[in-house]
């Protein structure tokens, strides 16, 4: 007979002494029930020949979902606070609403300060460029060419970044996955804009990078599910199929998307002469509509003539050796390229943004050990984000502000499982359901995270109808991945964006 079959064991806890009172064990506290954490501020700024006043909102919002426990409703169950800054401009009665653009970063696990200071809000980081960086300590400046010209704006960070957190007892990793992160996103963006009463507002999304992930599913999840049809999209240096620049696996398509690219690169260090960018990408792009796709699915079949004549004008446009290019088959990974193009040198080119470089950490180093173009730009963000929301917002927090948060190589795609990431299906959907969606597509030539020619063939499989493709409109700028880094591409794409909005919303 077991233990557990016996009488109960005096092997335990003593018994209390004849005449006392056994004490009960002290309990646990329950846990507070988290609250908004919210400061506001009144500001001005000069845009054009006017002032704009408006009114800034910075904390966190907790954000819960309706529980169901065995079919039986629980109420709503906080699982999350997360940060947000919002820019109103103050309406008077009888003016049309404003509308508001919700806006993200991508990673995952990106806070929303690079769109946020780089690009669209009314205070801008002065962090350099290539060839020009800016060392610390870091300033701010006003935005002239802010996008709260236009549009209220709101900037989120996701569970985990920024000061963006699972709540009290809450594990985070829950929310570190696809279809978490939209459903968090989505919820965050409902109960905004049901507290500010802007329903009858026109929305807009902008995403940058792995947020244009985010941002397609979003449209979709948010008229799909709660019925919120948007005025626009804003997708920025795109990957809406990583099938077109996943270069983990055997998948010709990405070595050939990659490839005006490199040529972009290659111009940028010297590699092309006294040609223009505009004849290079021309070249690269004709070579990876037709001959390269072809050389790569020929395989063994490539004669020897054939197979000498790809190397060549592969490593004209490249920059590489004809020795290195035959040496990888034909097939350039971006970070080795980025790590071999300039070794004799001893530097390193920029994945971010290709104009960067930086010094290699060992000669024969097989890749670099870190992007020279975030290197560059990562303090200034961060110091200026942290000085700007105390000393201006009035915002306090001991929680460290998670700029970047390593969520990238955990991050849950079980929706994909066995197949790339792909969310082209999404944006076709809320595109077809709601033909007054417009779509803005920024691409940066030095973007080797998030290759341009990858995202046009991406956007040249959407399935819409033809009429519907007049929606899409698409910009190029001479920069990266956050092209707004490089001042004339900030000024025009500061324009384009104002332009997109006012289209987007009929005024």
């Amino acid at each position: 007979m077991s233990q557990d079959d016996r009488t109960p064991s005096t092997t335990g806890s003593p018994a209390p002494a004849p005449g006392t009172t056994a004490q009960a064990e002290p309990a646990t506290p329950p846990r507070a029930r988290p609250t908004d954490d919210l400061r506001t501020t009144e500001h001005t700024i000069g845009v054009g020949r006017r002032d704009l006043a408006y009114r800034a909102t910075t904390g966190r919002m907790v954000v819960a979902t309706e529980a169901l426990d065995d079919g039986v409703f629980g109420g709503r169950k906080p699982f999350a606070e997360m940060s947000v800054t919002s820019y109103v401009v103050p309406t008077a009665a009888g003016q049309p609403e404003r509308p508001v653009t919700f806006a993200f970063n991508g990673g995952p696990g990106s806070s929303s300060v690079w769109l946020h200071l780089g690009l669209l809000g009314p205070r801008r980081v002065l962090a350099g460029d290539a060839g020009s960086p800016v060392g610390p300590p870091y300033a701010l400046a006003d935005n002239p060419e802010t996008l709260l010209s236009v549009s209220d704006l709101v900037f989120i960070d996701p569970v985990s970044t920024g000061w963006s957190r699972a709540v009290d007892g809450g594990k985070p990793g829950d929310q570190h996955g696809f279809t978490a992160d939209v459903e968090s996103v989505g919820e965050l963006i409902r109960l905004w804009v049901t507290r500010h009463n802007r329903w009858l507002a026109p929305k807009l999304l902008l995403g940058e990078s792995y947020g244009t992930v985010r941002a397609s599913a979003l449209a979709e999840h948010l008229q799909d599910r709660l019925a919120m049809y948007l005025n626009g999209v804003v997708l920025i240096s795109s990957v809406i199929d990583y099938g077109a620049s996943d270069l983990d696996y055997r998948n010709d398509r990405a070595y050939v998307d990659y490839l005006p690219t490199y040529a972009a690169t290659a111009h940028q260090h010297g590699f092309h002469g006294r040609r223009s960018l505009a004849a290079v990408l021309r070249e690269a792009t004709e070579f990876a509509e037709r001959d390269y796709p072809w050389a790569l699915a020929r395989g063994s079949r490539l004669t020897a003539g054939e197979r000498r004549s790809t190397v060549k004008r592969l490593a004209a446009l490249t920059g590489l050796s004809p020795a290195y290019v035959e040496r990888a088959d034909l097939r350039i990974e971006h970070i080795r390229y980025f790590t071999e193009l300039l070794r004799d040198k001893g530097a390193a080119v920029g994945r971010l943004d290709s104009r960067f470089t930086g010094p290699l950490a060992a000669g024969n180093a097989e890749q670099w050990d870190s992007d020279p173009a975030m290197d560059a730009i990562v303090g200034a963000y961060a110091s200026a984000f942290n000085h700007y929301v105390r000393t201006e917002l009035d915002y306090e927090s001991d929680l460290s502000y998670a700029v970047m948060a390593d969520l990238h190589k955990s991050w849950s795609f079980k929706e994909f499982e066995g197949k790339p990431v792909d969310v082209t299906g999404a944006l076709s959907r809320a595109m077809r359901a709601n033909p007054h969606l417009l779509v803005h597509v920024a691409y940066g030539y030095h973007d080797g995270a998030t290759p341009y020619w990858a995202a046009e063939d991406s956007f040249a499989h959407l399935d819409v109808p033809e009429n519907l493709l007049a929606n899409i409109e698409h910009h190029h700028y001479e920069a990266g991945h956050m092209m707004y880094v490089h001042e004339p591409s900030r000024v025009r794409q500061s324009s384009d964006l104002a332009a997109f909005v006012t289209r987007a919303v009929g005024r």
